[in-house]
């Protein structure tokens, strides 16, 4: 019983990843993407071991009030996604290996327009700026990350931050707006504490 079980699972996973081959511009091995609200597969690459739990909105904009828009979205081998991630793409959006993303976290490369005060914000056009999130993060829950934002290698998003700039490699980053209150220290081999620069104190 336990082989026929075995070997029904290995044979979905196997269809699964025949059929999204095709529909994705990578979608990797013993990956799975559950029950999605808005998915863009041309606009997505996908590494292998990726989980993303349901209702998920992951999109790629390539058209928007009249301009064209080139959307690369690509979630690297071994993350795993909590439901309800809002990620939206006009430019390009990496989320790095090995980096689960919490419940209700929002990723995006996009700012709407607001200066025209004749039109509705949501008629106007929008503003693009690529967001990297480097390998081994942890993004926690109901945290958004905007336009422009460069996350360094093993960088912890405390719950509920708004995260918008550059951030070197190894810092715990918290608020709104985010800023940097602790950062690894290669000299003495410890997390200390810094400034919101992420200078030592």
């Amino acid at each position: 019983m336990n082989f026929l079980k075995k070997y029904l699972n290995f044979i979905i996973k196997q269809y699964i990843y025949t059929l999204n081959q095709f529909r994705y511009i990578k979608f990797g091995y013993n990956s799975l993407i559950k029950d999605s609200i808005i998915i863009t597969p041309k606009f997505i690459s996908i590494g292998r071991n990726v989980l993303v739990q349901p209702h998920s909105r992951i999109e790629g904009i390539s058209f928007y009030q009249g301009d064209y828009f080139n959307p690369k979205i690509i979630i690297d081998d071994n993350c795993t996604i909590q439901q309800n991630i809002h990620l939206t793409c006009g430019s390009s959006i990496y989320i790095g290996k090995n980096t689960p993303i919490a419940a209700n976290v929002t990723i995006t490369d996009i700012n709407h327009q607001y200066e025209n005060i004749s039109l509705p914000i949501e008629n106007q056009p929008i503003n693009v700026n690529s967001v990297y999130i480097g390998d081994d993060c942890k993004i926690y829950n109901n945290s958004v990350i905007l336009p422009g934002t460069k996350l360094g290698k093993h960088c912890v998003i405390g719950a509920n931050s708004v995260v918008n700039g550059s951030y070197q490699d190894y810092c715990v980053i918290v608020g709104i707006p985010a800023k940097i209150i602790k950062r690894y220290c290669f000299d003495s081999n410890k997390w200390k504490k810094t400034d919101s620069k992420g200078n030592f104190l």
